[in-house]
């Protein structure tokens, strides 16, 4: 397929333009024409460029791309050595930030929501159907200690764990990778526990002081699930050869 065939396949896929993100979702950096073989990962760090090279692969999909909000424009020192590369190598680069949080099928939040057994799923933001956050339950009442074993077993990562003072969790909500400041919302609305990747020093007062229990799963192991998705649905649906490389993040 045409690499710009596929990025406007997964544009619309994605609905991108629904978005306003912190980066540019969709085309990044522009390789050779024609794309069969994908490498698919959480960040687009050296190392997966490397995998890809190995692999000889035509495009990488990923969550975490280039060109952030507030980055340094200048192409120099890592930057430089990653896109010199991709570029050198003809490879494409797509990466998809808010858009795969989101999506209602393969998204991070959902495929987190599958693996934890979180029922009755809906938008943290009832005003936002697109709300990065979302609230569920649990069809038995677990402890928090139960909640703590699950993650480790599912996600391979033991969470941190910062005790909200009740003694079971039915409702919950969560939010992949930095979300942690949803804490508020959450406990606002009565919910026991708050799931997300990463953990702040405000994030421990506010869960002892508001009553929820808190996890901090890690940023990549709740983002490893929804590119990974993304990667079978390419391979299932549009017959590319693709292959997930998982560099682990111990953040």
């Amino acid at each position: 397929m045409l690499n710009r065939k596929l990025a406007n396949k997964l544009d619309q896929f994605l609905e991108i333009h629904q978005f306003k993100d912190y980066c540019p979702n969709g085309l990044q950096v522009e390789g050779r024409e024609q794309i069969q073989k994908i490498v698919t990962g959480v960040t687009a760090n050296q190392a997966l460029i490397d995998a890809a090279i190995e692999l000889k692969a035509d495009a990488i999909v990923v969550h975490h791309g280039y060109f952030w909000k507030g980055e340094e424009q200048q192409i120099v020192s890592m930057k430089y050595k990653r896109i010199k590369a991709l570029i050198e190598n003809g490879i494409n680069l797509y990466a998809y930030h808010l858009p795969l949080d989101v999506h209602p099928e393969l998204g991070n939040n959902k495929q987190l929501a599958e693996l934890l057994g979180i029922t009755d799923r809906r938008p943290l933001e009832p005003w936002d159907k697109r709300s990065v956050g979302r609230v569920g339950k649990f069809e038995q009442a677990v402890t928090p200690q139960k909640l703590a074993e699950t993650i480790t077993q599912q996600l391979h990562r033991e969470p941190l764990w910062i005790d909200g003072g009740k003694a079971e969790i039915k409702s919950v909500a969560w939010c992949t990778g930095g979300g942690q400041d949803f804490i508020t919302m959450a406990a606002e609305q009565g919910i026991d526990a708050f799931i997300s990747g990463e953990i702040s020093e405000r994030t421990v007062h506010i869960a002892k002081e508001m009553g929820i229990h808190y996890f901090a799963a890690g940023h990549h192991a709740t983002e490893r699930y929804g590119v990974k998705a993304l990667g079978e649905w390419l391979a299932t649906e549009m017959k590319f050869d693709v292959t997930f490389v998982d560099i682990d993040n111990p953040v």
